[in-house]
């Protein structure tokens, strides 16, 4: 059991606490992107730089995913590619995507780009709070207890 990171849009504070989780659990944490970032020294954490260029890290994760991880994204799409290989994926505001729920948020995704593209939609989503914090931190605390048992 890993937790992969899609790591260049991730928020500081998620990655946080992924180290932190990683230490005290002793979890593997592997943070993907493409440009260099700093990570705490941990046997725990590491990091792996890709090329630059669209969806790199997102093929690369993909590539290296195996059933039973978690991949901390979010990008639907990339969603749903981990989970048709057997893993789950968690979006930095808590929202757990499985087989049971990731079809029909990547419909939405793609309906409101639609809408965006056409622009009947414009903005994006709120900002990022206290409360997407603590949601995410109940649903990773959840996702590595049932992984240890």
């Amino acid at each position: 059991m890993q937790i992969w990171v899609d790591a260049d849009a991730c928020p500081g504070v998620i990655k946080e606490l992924l180290f932190r989780a990683a230490n005290r659990t002793k979890t593997k944490v592997t943070l993907v992107a493409n440009q260099p970032m700093h990570t705490p020294r941990s046997e725990f954490i590491d990091r792996l730089l890709v090329p630059g260029g669209m969806n790199v890290a997102d093929r690369r994760i993909v590539e290296l995913v195996e059933p039973g991880d978690l991949v901390i994204t979010a990008d639907i799409p990339l969603a749903a590619d981990v989970v048709a290989k057997g893993g789950q994926a968690l979006n930095p505001r808590g929202e757990l995507y499985t087989h049971a729920n990731v079809g029909e948020r990547l419909a939405v995704r793609n309906l409101l780009d639609e809408l965006r593209g056409g622009g009947q939609i414009t903005g994006g989503p709120a900002n990022f709070n206290a409360k997407d914090r603590q949601a995410f931190a109940n649903q990773l605390d959840r996702w590595l207890t049932a992984a240890t048992r």
